[in-house]
């Protein structure tokens, strides 16, 4: 696979305020057609999902809205968070290939790799994103009382700052290192489902 399509495999993920104590997610699907690696890979290019971030076309893509519900607690001399929920709504976007009768066995069988792993590289965003949102809403509940609720507020603004910039680090270095590996990945990938193939586990593809 050239070069492009292994820099289009990287995902930026957009995100808003906030983490995931409660997710929410659905799929959609772009068609793509071609009876080549080539082919393919230029359907990829044409048709994938833009991404705001990078102004490019993705392979996949991950959409994510989060958002956080906070409530506060107001004793006299002091204020804190009585509660916090955080909930991340999420599209995962997937290509489906129409594939023609005319492709050959090893095409179909690289297709099948390539979609699985650009499946795995999605759902590991959200992975991220669910983590990030846990810790962000146990350290909203964690957090210590304020002189009043508006400093409860400025605090809570702060610790969602913090968290949220820790996650897209996070998801930065996950592209980072998937894209270093996607090559050896994919030749992996491949030779584990051939075997699987030779030894009757898989269906030929």
């Amino acid at each position: 696979m050239k070069r492009p399509l292994l820099c289009a495999l990287l995902l930026a993920v957009t995100a808003l305020p906030a983490g995931a104590a409660n997710l929410v997610k659905t799929y959609s699907y772009f068609s793509i057609g071609g009876s080549t690696l080539d082919d393919i890979e230029k359907q990829l290019s044409k048709h994938g999902p833009q991404v705001k971030s990078t102004g490019s076309r993705h392979p996949g893509a991950t959409q994510m809205a989060f958002t956080t519900r906070i409530s506060y607690a107001a004793q006299r001399g002091s204020c804190r968070i009585a509660d916090a929920v955080v909930t991340v709504k999420v599209k995962v976007i997937l290509p489906e290939w129409r594939r023609p009768r005319k492709a050959d066995a090893d095409v179909r069988l690289f297709w099948d790799t390539l979609s699985a792993d650009i499946k795995r590289h999605e759902e590991r965003h959200v992975e991220i994103a669910k983590n990030h949102a846990r810790e962000l809403e146990d350290a909203l509940k964690a957090s210590y009382p304020q002189k009043d609720c508006d400093a409860a507020k400025v605090k809570a603004a702060e610790i969602t700052a913090d968290i949220l910039a820790k996650h897209d680090r996070a998801q930065v270095q996950f592209d980072r290192v998937e894209g270093v590996n996607f090559e050896s990945r994919i030749l992996r990938l491949l030779r584990y489902r051939m075997e699987r193939i030779e030894n009757g586990q898989l269906p030929p593809a």
